[in-house]
Parts: C-alpha cells; sequence; structure tokens
C-alpha cells in the first residue's frame, strides 16, 4: 500500500515539475547562478520554474545550494553531515571533495542532522534540481550550504570564497529566498499609501529590492535593508552571492542578472491579512 502511495506522489511531484518548466521560456545564455523561492510549490512552483529553466544541464557538474538558516542560530555558514540527500525524483550525491575544501578554510561549521532535516530553505529546491537535472542525472553533485545571520564584512568573506568556484563556468548556484513576508504573524507591516493597496506597496517595495539585486551591488542591497527592513529571508544568501560577483567584476568578468517573475501567495487588501512574496531570476555570464 505505502509503495503505491510513494509511486503515485512521485508521479505527481513529476508531472507537476514538468506542467511548471514546460509553461516557461529558456533565455538565450544558461545560468551561473539563480535566486528562487523555498515555500510550498503551491504557492510558488510556478514562479520557480522561470528560473530552473535557465539551468543547462549539459554543461552544470556542481550545484552550490546555499539557503538561510530558519530554525537555528548561526553567525557562519554550515555544511551538511551527511552524503546523500534522497529525492523522490532520485538521490542527489553530496561532493565531498568540495566539502573538503570549504572545510579547511575553518569558515564553516557541520549541521547537526535535525537542523539539516528541520530546514527547508535547502529542501525545497532539491525536486527542481533533480528534474532540471534529469538528462545528466548521474553526472553532478550538489554542494549544500546553510548560511546564518551573516554581518556584512561576512557576506564579503564568503562571496570572495565562493567567487573561484562561480568563475567556473561547469558551477551553478541556486540561491534560496523568498521576499516579503507581510503582516501581523511575520511582525512587519510596512506600506506606503502613495502605491494604492497594500498588496501594491509589497509589490514595489519587492520590486525596488529586485532592481537593486539586478544592479549587482551588494553596498546599496544592505542600504535598502536597513531603511526598509524588508523581510526577504535569503537576504544573508543574496549577499554572499553579490559580494562574489562583485569579486569577479574585480577581475574584468561581465555578467548581468535579471528576473524573470514575482508573485505573491495572497493579495493583502487590509491589516489583518498576510502574504509571502516569491522572485525568481538568473545571473548569467557574457
Amino acid at each position: 500500500m505505502w509503495l503505491r502511495a510513494l509511486c503515485h506522489a512521485w508521479l505527481s511531484l513529476n508531472a507537476q515539475l514538468e506542467g511548471w518548466l514546460s509553461q516557461v521560456q529558456s533565455t538565450k545564455r544558461p545560468a551561473r547562478a539563480i535566486i528562487a523561492p523555498h515555500a510550498g510549490y503551491t504557492y510558488c512552483g510556478s514562479c520557480a520554474a522561470h528560473a530552473y529553466k535557465q539551468v543547462d544541464p549539459s554543461i552544470t557538474r556542481r550545484i552550490f545550494i546555499l539557503g538561510p538558516s530558519h530554525h537555528v542560530p548561526l553567525s557562519r555558514c554550515a555544511l551538511s553531515s551527511v552524503d546523500i540527500y534522497r529525492t523522490p525524483l532520485y538521490d542527489l550525491r553530496i561532493d565531498q571533495k568540495i566539502y573538503g575544501e570549504l572545510w579547511k578554510t575553518g569558515m564553516f561549521e557541520r549541521m547537526t542532522l535535525q537542523t539539516d532535516e528541520d530546514e527547508h530553505s535547502i529542501e525545497m529546491h532539491l525536486p527542481y534540481t533533480a528534474k532540471a537535472m534529469e538528462s545528466h542525472k548521474d553526472e553532478f553533485t550538489i554542494i549544500p550550504v546553510l548560511v546564518g545571520a551573516l554581518s556584512e564584512s561576512k557576506e564579503q568573506e564568503f562571496g570572495k570564497l565562493f567567487s573561484k568556484y562561480l568563475a567556473d563556468p561547469s558551477n551553478l548556484f541556486v540561491v534560496s529566498s523568498d521576499f516579503c513576508h507581510w503582516g501581523q504573524r511575520f511582525r512587519y507591516s510596512y506600506y506606503d499609501e502613495s502605491q494604492g493597496e497594500i498588496y501594491r506597496s509589497i509589490e514595489h517595495l519587492d520590486k525596488m529590492g529586485m532592481s537593486i539585486i539586478e544592479q549587482l551591488d551588494p553596498v546599496s542591497f544592505s542600504n535598502y535593508l536597513k531603511k526598509y527592513h524588508n523581510t526577504i529571508c535569503g537576504r544573508h544568501p543574496i549577499g554572499v552571492l553579490l559580494n562574489a560577483i562583485t569579486e569577479l567584476q574585480k577581475n574584468g568578468m561581465n555578467m548581468s542578472f535579471s528576473f524573470l517573475n514575482y508573485a505573491q501567495s495572497s493579495q493583502c487588501r487590509n491589516w489583518q491579512d498576510s502574504s509571502v512574496s516569491y522572485a525568481a531570476g538568473a545571473l548569467t555570464v557574457h
């Protein structure tokens, strides 16, 4: 009985992912990094497809997944203690060689198994990663990294560290982040009445931040967060990515980032409402 249920779950998930991906266009250049949401697929599955459609499985050999820590206080970054992540599609192997290189820097902690299992920011990207890479499923590894509440200087340090991996065209970075969490349950209720209804104000706030991310400027992004306190849960992984890009730009590398989709879980119209926003985008190298 459980086998039949498992089989049904696999078919259902596979069909959902295929459906969302089939409705999206891929851009001309493959992504070197993507930003995509990590909520339940019912809410953000179709949005995430816009990012995953830009992945080229024929050139991708290692996938770094940077997700924010939601449950444990962490001032640095942490690595998993397991070798394999299971998904309903197939197992994903963690790259122990790269893990060894990262561990040697002394900049990382180890996640406990409990932390690893509790954290959804990396987990929600695993089925999409498996689906996007399906045609080359035995030819790649993953490097999951749990990103803590980093200071600006730590974001710079980790950005510098990851920049050499971002420079390699056979690597892909997946940055896991939802955007504005609005409402009393999130203790965040910024509202600019000049934008119209509350959900319009949220969209305007998010798109301001998205536009700054597209400028690839970590300092401006930091200043935006200080000014508006937008509850972007993956702000630290995004900060690490922006700092890695800045490092590569110093060496003359030409890159651009574009957001391809934006969505909200619901439209807030009064103070009792709440919503979470989602955005999907891709970094390309020219």
